[in-house]
């Protein structure tokens, strides 16, 4: 009779050869001819064009941020709507609170502009300088009647 670790145990061996399996499979089916397309990066079909060092504007991976939070956000929704008619009012009440503040999460990553692809150049005040404007001025000395 085996024990329940017993059964763990043979449900992660036959794990470990299935996957063993299917690689090993892969390595013999194969084929092994190289040529130099097969060594470059793939671009969707597209040929490379310069470095494959490339920076990234940090806008990718704060959208990518926002999307991964309110996606698992919204996940908490299904066992909520399995269980809503066993807790009535009280869940109604209870999501309608999630939500809320999902939404208010929401229109603050929009406010903030985090949504938008094209974020508009800062806007720099700057201050009007007491510097001479032409030559006239420069040649002047200081303090002498215009």
């Amino acid at each position: 009779m085996l024990t329940e670790f017993g059964r763990i145990f043979i449900f992660f061996i036959v794990g470990v050869i299935f996957v063993a399996g299917g690689l090993i499979t892969a390595w013999l089916v194969r084929p092994k001819r190289w040529y130099p397309n097969k060594l470059t990066s793939y671009e969707c079909g597209e040929e490379p064009v310069g470095d494959s060092w490339v920076r990234f504007n940090i806008r990718f991976y704060v959208v990518a941020l926002i999307f991964l939070v309110f996606d698992v956000e919204v996940i908490f929704l299904f066992p909520w709507a399995v269980v809503y008619q066993k807790l009535g009012m009280f869940a109604f009440v209870e999501m309608l609170i999630f939500i809320a503040i999902l939404l208010l999460g929401y229109a603050y990553v929009w406010r903030k502009g985090d949504l938008d692809w094209d974020k508009p150049e800062p806007m720099i005040p700057t201050l009007p300088s007491s510097a001479p404007r032409d030559e006239m001025e420069l040649a002047r000395p200081y303090g002498t009647p215009r």
